[in-house]
Formats: structure tokens, C-alpha cells, sequence
């Protein structure tokens, strides 16, 4: 959701940022609650899990691996990049691997959480280039056609150095089940519902939705917001009087069982370039219990023609 003054993150302006994978207004389609059959089982859900298994696998060979074997069996050969940093097609995306496998023989990829809906996949990555440097906050969204990656926009932010506000990193579970993995699909819808109103009455400055639908104590992992509703709605409130224009045009929505990502763009400043923004909610019982977050600053040029969103 919108940053506080005392998060402005840093652009990625490097090349390196290309290497995270393959590279509100009104809400499409392929994001309103129902635009997507709700998964039960069977071949849906089938489908989903193939795709996860599909996305995880690619990730780690292309950028821990170095190994680019997949991308012609997984990767469609009219692939779409938003990276700003990184061109279209399957051949860019083996030439980038190729590179920074070269440059970074070491890299780790610890994929945290996944979660699908509708033929996206959404992946949370703690990304390290050199061992024991604090490495990136990445989440990437993969769209799948006809069976193949056709489709990716991600979101990256440095790990900063510093310890953050609330005492956590940026990738851990914290609340109970201390799983990552999304909760059972009969949650999806009503997880979805509850995260849609938190974003959209949010984005009307709506601070009484912080009341609402956010838990007492929910568990914050941004390193720059504390944990507590109270808190987070005294940040929210001071940003809110800072930049009292803004705009959070929000482009997709994945939701998994507990687990809900949105991706959006944020404009502080009308005029501005704005920042794209990557969000997982985890949601019980109605309330939102925990939050992770992603922060990107949009450029000014790109290697492609697609935007970031």
C-alpha cells in the first residue's frame, strides 16, 4: 500500500536488476472477485499446481543455476517482459541468465511463498547475489498461455542493511501456522473480498478501514513500518497529510486459499513516475494478520515498450 515518508526506496539502476525473473482505479477484469472460476479441485487446481511447479523449477535453474535448457519448453516465443531493465522474448531472458550466472556463480534463490489464480502465479524470492550480502526483496507475477510463460512483471527492493523497525526480515512467517504455503482454496474468495476493500477504501484515504480489517496485532514486514494496527494507521494517517493527491491504480490481484498479492502502481505526486508495488496479505477470521510488501521506483527509459503494469 502507499509508502510513509520514511520508506522512499532506493531505484534499482543496475543491470542486475533485469535478473529477477524472466525479468485505485479501475480494476481489470482478470482481478475482480469472481473473474476466475473458483478452484475445488480437479483439473483446476490441477492446472494451478503444474503452473507453480512450472514457474519454481524455471526460476531456480535460469537465475541459481544458470541454466537456460527450460526456457525454450517453458517459456513462450512471444514472451511479454515489464522489467524495464530487460528486452522481450525467450532469448533476452537466456542471454540475462547466462550473464549474471557468469558474474554470480554463488547466487542463492530461496523461493518463499507461491500462490496461483487464473493462470498467474505470483513468487516471493529472498535473492543473494554474493553470500552474506543482504541480498533483494523480489516478487514476481508470471502469466501462463496455452501451457507456457507468456507473460512477467516483478517488483524488486534492497534488502536494506539496517534493522527494520518491527524486528523481522522481509520474507518470514510469523503468524500461526507458521507455514508459507497458502491456506486451503475454500478461503480464496472470501480472503480476496476482505484484501480488495482494505486496498480500495485505503486508497481513498479511508483510515477507518484500518479499523476494520486489520488485525490488533498484524505482523509487518516492511522494515519500516512497526507492527499493530494502531501504529500502522499513525504512519498511514502522516502520509496521507504529506501527499494528500496520490493515487494507487491497482492492476492485478492473485489470491490463494489465506494468501492475497495485489500489484499496483503508486503516484505520490500527480505528474510523478510513480513507484510499482507488490503486496502479500495473509488473512483470518476477516482481519488481515500479516503483510509483506515490495517497492520499485518506475524509470524514466525502458528496454521495452510494455510499462511496468
Amino acid at each position: 500500500m502507499p509508502r510513509t515518508p520514511i520508506t522512499r526506496r532506493r531505484a534499482v539502476t543496475t543491470a542486475l536488476a533485469a535478473a529477477a525473473f524472466v525479468g485505485v482505479g479501475a480494476l481489470p477484469a482478470a482481478a475482480r472477485p469472481g473473474a476466475f472460476p473458483r478452484k475445488r479441485g480437479g483439473r483446476d487446481c490441477a492446472d494451478l499446481e503444474h503452473q507453480k511447479r512450472v514457474s519454481v523449477r524455471l526460476q531456480k535453474a535460469l537465475w541459481q543455476d544458470g541454466d537456460t535448457s527450460l526456457v525454450d519448453e517453458f517459456v513462450s516465443p512471444t514472451y511479454i517482459q515489464h522489467n524495464p531493465l530487460a528486452a522481450d522474448g525467450p532469448e533476452a531472458l537466456k542471454a540475462i541468465a547466462t550473464a549474471v550466472h557468469q558474474q554470480f556463480p554463488d547466487e542463492k534463490f530461496n523461493i518463499v511463498r507461491v500462490l496461483a489464480e487464473g493462470g498467474l502465479v505470483v513468487m516471493h524470492t529472498h535473492q543473494v547475489f554474493v553470500p552474506g550480502t543482504p541480498g533483494r526483496n523480489v516478487i514476481d507475477i508470471v502469466r501462463f498461455e496455452h501451457g507456457k510463460i507468456a507473460e512477467h512483471w516483478d517488483v524488486i527492493q534492497d534488502v536494506p542493511s539496517t534493522p527494520s523497525v518491527n524486528s523481522h526480515d522481509m520474507f518470514a512467517t510469523l503468524s500461526s501456522p507458521r507455514t508459507d504455503q497458502p491456506g486451503p482454496q475454500r478461503l480464496t474468495a472470501h480472503s480476496k473480498r476482505v484484501v480488495l476493500e482494505y486496498v480500495n477504501r485505503l486508497a481513498r484515504q479511508d483510515l477507518s478501514v484500518l479499523d476494520d480489517l486489520l488485525a490488533p496485532d498484524v505482523i509487518q514486514h516492511n522494515p519500516n513500518l512497526p507492527d499493530g494496527a494502531r501504529a500502522t494507521k499513525a504512519v498511514y494517517a502522516d502520509h496521507f497529510k504529506q501527499f494528500p493527491n496520490l493515487t494507487f491504480d491497482l492492476k492485478r490481484v492473485v489470491a490463494e486459499g489465506d494468501l492475497v498479492a495485489v500489484h499496483a502502481h503508486l503516484i505520490d505526486t500527480p505528474g510523478a513516475l510513480g513507484q510499482a508495488v507488490a503486496e502479500i496479505f495473509r488473512v483470518r477470521d476477516g482481519k488481515i494478520i500479516e503483510h509483506w510488501d515490495d517497492f520499485q521506483d518506475v524509470p524514466a527509459t525502458s528496454q521495452n515498450n510494455n510499462t511496468m503494469f
